[in-house]
């Protein structure tokens, strides 16, 4: 089997990476060994750059790479975000360049040059770089497989490594000398998006996307088998690269020396040991990694300013790894401030706020990773992200899940497919139930597929694709048991014949296991009745000719029950945030799944109830003594059950589980606060979640309501504002 892996080294690595870069830039060792110091800013940090680009090509690529419908309005969000970073980086170092004269003798041509290659100051050539290399591999997908992409960006590199450390040799060959010298007047070096960015994009879009070699670990376990050999493998590598460099140097033929030979197999085997690196995803650190790349030139300023003002420039600036670590510090901090400030503005808002919901992504992250180690090699996650990702806000969960290479998603209609791609998502999007015929074009127009309800439907969605540029992709529905949609699998005769329909992509067919949450005997056998129906039906398909690419039965009780039962994708839903339908389920499964939401609102006002005196609608309640009681800022309207009236529901104030009382209204909530101390308006309550050593959660408001925790969360409110933790 194999292992799912964990982007956290990359977010560690990141931070390395960016320290590195501020080496390449003052030089840290030059005061004591200038071999020393070549070794570290000319060849150690070289490995920087091209790991930046190897994220860029793993998490930007790959549906650029595949052609997946919609990838060019990804690419076009990217190089729109791209470019306004380079378009507020510029604007930082504007003011820095005019006082340093670099804009002097600026003509249109060299604004030009510095725009798409150079950059507007020295560091800021990476920006262009990407966008340019972005572009470059989208041409490539689009006229060749990975292998040509591969060659030919190979290719590029092995120009641009010729005038780089190779130049030398160009030199003394005097063609080559004239044709790389007009490309000089072009671009100031081959280190750029042209020859320098594409091998690290294919390539980190290539290595991202493998399947780990080694057997399938458990929670907390540690980290692929074959990471040892990698890190052997990297070892001889930069060993290599280190060699190189060193011959290059004192032959003397090295123009500038950013691109080596023994780069590119040292970037791959590093790579594939930073994914093997198992720790939780930490977006702080991808924040104040990218941060410490843009703001260590503006800090290198501050600190000859500062040393010159404080009389010590013998010891900031004079002094290289002085100065070095000077800037380390102070880019640092000045990226944590921002990073702080930025994390600081996106939460001020849920300060105010009367009731929200609080998602913690990392909880998120676990719980796919452990539901796919739990499934068979080649069956992946296709989250179910309908009813707005049960309550928890579709685009935020599929962003995130995104990030840990999910592809698929599932929802229950075209209104929600339509939004997520609105926001960005890419990738396959599934309409489990029935779109309307008036609503066809959206399928086509946002790129999404279709659950064929029965063979009818089937029929009718062959009668839009008619004169279409495109077929309409996909899944057929089967009926094993649930008797819900799907056509039944007795049917083989009608389901073939939708294999055959000539403007329909059947790109995979899944049924609904109807009983797999009871291991009881009865349900157990009418499950696997169910899933031997299915295969049954998928094999005789296959023996008549029909390609089916997926097929899929499990959900998040499967899963957790009958793992073994495979296919390709496993529609995970309400186990993926955490919780499972009933507070028993949820207690069993505790231990490895870890709830995502938390439901919170604020104390509206406290009051003196005494003895005798009603709160509340018709008069509910009466108290029978003197009391404290707390309206909070959340009703019915937010999703709060109003079955949870008259003592049934409980809520954490100041970590204490106190009852609702009254009639739960619209906006608001009563409950009694009299073991509380101190109690005031605009504290925190917790309705689900934690608060001091008590938790609730979805599952004990489901069974306080009698109902089950994907009601509960399905019905949060859109009033509710989302505050998401990483």
């Amino acid at each position: 089997m194999g292992t799912r892996r964990s982007y956290g080294g990359l977010d560690r690595f990141r931070i390395i990476a960016a320290v590195l870069v501020i080496a390449i830039h003052t030089s840290p060792l030059s005061s004591f060994t200038a071999e020393g110091d070549f070794f570290l800013t000319r060849i150690l940090a070289r490995i920087a750059v091209p790991f930046f680009f190897m994220v860029t090509g793993q998490f930007v690529l790959p549906d650029i790479i595949s052609r997946r419908r919609g990838s060019e309005r990804r690419l076009l969000r990217y190089l729109k975000k791209t470019a306004l970073l380079y378009g507020v980086a510029i604007g930082i170092y504007l003011p820095i360049g005019i006082y340093a004269g670099h804009y002097k003798e600026i003509t249109a041509g060299s604004l030009l040059k510095m725009l798409l290659f150079d950059g507007t100051f020295y560091h800021l050539w990476y920006f262009p770089a990407c966008l340019l290399g972005v572009g470059l591999v989208y041409l490539m997908s689009r006229c060749m497989d990975k292998k040509g992409m591969m060659a030919l960006s190979g290719g590029l590199y092995v120009l641009g490594l010729l005038g780089d450390s190779y130049y030398g040799l160009v030199e003394k060959v005097p063609f080559l000398s004239i044709i790389y010298e007009a490309g000089f007047q072009i671009f100031s070096y081959t280190r750029n998006g042209i020859f320098l960015a594409p091998i690290f994009l294919v390539l980190g879009a290539e290595i991202g996307g493998e399947q780990p070699v080694g057997r399938r670990k458990g929670a907390g376990e540690k980290s692929l088998s074959g990471t040892g050999f990698d890190a052997l493998c990297f070892a001889f590598s930069f060993l290599a690269m280190t060699g190189e460099a060193f011959v290059l140097r004192h032959q003397e033929l090295q123009r500038h020396d950013s691109m080596y030979l023994a780069l590119i197999p040292t970037m791959i085997c590093l790579y594939r040991v930073l994914l093997a690196w198992n720790k939780k995803p930490a977006k702080v650190l991808r924040i104040l990694g990218g941060w410490i790349y843009i703001l260590h030139p503006a800090m290198i300023v501050v600190v000859r300013g500062a040393a010159r003002v404080l009389h010590m420039t013998e010891l900031l600036v004079d002094n290289s790894l002085g100065h070095y670590l000077a800037v380390t510090v102070l880019s640092a901090a000045a990226a944590f401030g921002v990073s702080l400030l930025s994390i600081r503005l996106s939460r001020r808002k849920f300060a105010c706020s009367r009731a929200w919901v609080e998602l913690d992504m990392e909880a998120l992250g676990q719980n796919a990773d452990y539901l796919q180690s739990r499934l068979p090699k080649g069956c992946s996650l296709m989250p179910a992200v309908k009813a707005d990702a049960y309550g928890h806000g579709a685009v935020s969960v599929a962003k995130a899940l995104r990030q840990k290479g999910i592809r698929s998603f599932a929802v229950a209609c075209a209104e929600e497919a339509v939004a997520l791609r609105e926001q960005g998502i890419e990738g396959e999007i599934l309409i489990l139930g029935y779109t309307h015929p008036d609503e066809f074009a959206l399928l086509c127009r946002y790129g999404l597929s279709q659950t064929v309800v029965d063979a009818s439907y089937g029929e009718a969605l062959d009668r839009y694709g008619r004169g279409r540029k495109e077929k309409i992709h996909v899944h057929i529905g089967v009926d094993t048991g649930m008797h819900r949609i799907g056509e039944p699998w007795e049917n083989i005769d009608r389901i073939e014949e939708l294999f055959h329909r000539e403007y329909l992509a059947v790109e995979g067919m899944f049924t609904h296991l109807c009983a797999d949450d009871v291991l009881e005997k009865r349900e157990r056998e009418f499950t696997l009745g169910q899933a031997r129906a299915f295969y049954r039906l998928a094999e005789q398909l296959r023996e008549r000719g029909c390609v089916c690419p997926k097929i899929h039965l499990q959900s998040s009780y499967s899963v957790l029950n009958y793992p073994e039962l495979g296919g390709d994708y496993a529609r995970v839903g309400i186990a993926l945030y955490g919780v499972l339908s009933t507070r028993e389920d949820t207690r069993k499964w505790k231990d490895v799944l870890r709830p995502v939401l938390s439901l919170k609102a604020r104390v509206a006002a406290v009051k003196e109830l005494h003895a005798g005196e009603s709160a509340g609608y018709g008069l509910q309640f009466t108290a029978d003594r003197e009391m404290r009681i707390a309206t909070l800022s959340i009703g019915y309207a937010d999703g709060l059950p109003r079955a949870l009236s008259g003592g049934r529901g409980r809520v954490l104030v100041g970590g204490i589980k106190v009852p609702v009382i009254g009639r739960i209204c619209m906006d608001q909530t009563i409950v009694d606060v009299s073991r509380v101390p101190r109690v005031k308006t605009g504290d925190e309550v917790v309705l689900i979640g934690s608060s001091g050593q008590e938790e609730i959660t979805a599952a004990d408001l489901a069974g306080w309501a009698g109902t089950i925790s994907n009601e509960i969360l399905s019905r949060l409110g859109g009033r509710l504002e989302r505050a998401i933790r990483y």
